[in-house]
């Protein structure tokens, strides 16, 4: 396992290895991290930097209420802590995949912008992180018909090359994936704890010597059964799928949450199959938005699972491209290319932000211009921009006053809001 520095960096600042309970400092989280990294950038600095013997000069300037100096230099102080996991990790043949990494899932950059995880562990075909196909999810204790449904809808999709992506949990999710994989078809697993078991295990280990699976897990592979990263992983499952479909929800659980997540942030289009069981959600899940499926697996269609559209406002690509992702080899800094981000903000009609050059570096200031395009199409507070954007709040403030100049925005009183002005030339 070939770590790059920034690679390095990243796992040093986000990342357990050990229990949680062992660890001195905690990690940041992906919405702190994003916040740093985007701090550095606009430094003209690089994680890679932090590397150094003594990173606290480079820290000067750096104020944030829930991420201090103190703990970041922790963090980077578990070198001997990252070689040893490190090496026990490709033991076991994992591998380790960063944002600034190519292999890392778009979709999940994407949808979930700064919330994305900054580091992914895995096992098998990195490729398949971007394949698509059908988020598959259900209960863990399901019944024999919703089992062999699931079964059957594995074998379908392998037959017609489309790609299943699920939890890897006992009962549906883990049916649809076996299902699949003995078809001849290709799975993703996203897994809510024990990746490093699980790379080991008899139960997918066909499926990863022949290049079939991939599983992968944002969360520490050495990690035992946690509740709140077996509801967090749910998004993850509908982020790196085309589309969706729920074969039985409990009426609470993770199954149910993460289904009304998609719902709410209309990540990919929600399909439910039908059922009689009266302690089920699945019809509930049907009121709020989502779609009956042909219970028949005979004649249920993939196709159309694939080809339904989102709601209309969903339309819109909303790309996170990643600060530290392409080296720009003159000046040892780090840029991004917009010409992606512009042509994502031409097909969501945001031309009030004038698009770059294809060799320019992207313009971060333009980019949250375009967020706010869709965060305050609504009179919106400045206390509620950082954790929807992922930004720090002073940076939110000095863009506000240059939107304000500028004539993107307008300024409410009583309360202070700030509302998004649409027909701005």
């Amino acid at each position: 396992m070939i770590l790059s520095e920034i690679a390095q960096a990243t796992l040093l600042l986000t990342c357990y290895f050990s229990k949680a309970k062992n660890e001195s400092a905690k990690p940041l989280t992906a919405v702190e991290w994003g916040r740093f990294a985007l701090w550095l950038k606009e430094k003209s600095k690089t994680p890679a930097e932090l590397l150094a013997s003594d990173p606290g000069p480079l820290l000067t300037g750096w104020h944030d209420k829930r991420v201090s100096t103190a703990r970041i230099l922790a963090l980077l102080g578990r070198g001997h802590s990252l070689a040893l996991a490190v090496e026990k990790w490709q033991r076991a043949g994992l591998w380790v995949v960063t944002r600034a990494d190519p292999e890392y899932p778009k979709r999940l950059k994407s949808r979930l912008k700064a919330s994305a995880p900054p580091v992914l562990f895995g096992c098998g075909d990195k490729s398949l992180l971007n394949a698509g196909g059908i988020a598959v999810v259900g209960s863990r204790h399901a019944s024999d018909a919703d089992l062999q449904f699931s079964k059957q809808l594995g074998a379908k999709a392998a037959t017609q090359g489309i790609a299943i992506v699920s939890g890897g949990a006992r009962g549906i999710d883990e049916t649809v994936m076996l299902g699949a994989m003995q078809a001849g078809g290709k799975v993703t697993g996203v897994m809510a704890d024990s990746l490093l078991r699980a790379a080991t295990g008899a139960k997918w280990r066909k499926g990863l010597m022949d290049g079939q699976a991939v599983l992968v897990s944002p969360f520490y592979p050495e990690a035992g059964f946690n509740a709140g990263n077996a509801m967090a992983r749910n998004r993850y499952i509908y982020c790196l799928a085309d589309t969706s479909l729920v074969v039985h929800s409990g009426k609470k659980g993770g199954t149910l949450n993460g289904a009304e997540e998609n719902l709410q942030k209309q990540w990919v289009a929600l399909w439910v199959k039908p059922t009689k069981d009266k302690d089920a959600a699945n019809e509930m899940l049907v009121k709020k938005g989502g779609r009956w499926c042909e219970e028949d697996i005979q004649r249920l269609g993939l196709s159309s699972l694939l080809t339904a559209p989102l709601a209309a406002d969903n339309q819109r690509k909303t790309d996170q491209p990643d600060l530290f992702s392409q080296a720009d080899e003159a000046t040892g800094l780090f840029s991004i290319g917009v010409k992606e981000s512009a042509a994502e903000i031409h097909d969501a009609q945001l031309l009030d932000v004038p698009e770059e050059t294809a060799d320019a570096p992207a313009d971060f200031y333009r980019l949250f211009i375009s967020e706010l395009s869709r965060l305050a199409i609504d009179p919106i507070s400045r206390d509620d921009l950082p954790e929807k954007t992922g930004l720090h709040k002073s940076q939110i403030t000095a863009w506000l006053k240059r939107a304000l100049v500028d004539g993107y925005v307008k300024k409410l009183s009583r309360p202070v809001r700030y509302q998004y002005i649409k027909n701005k030339v």
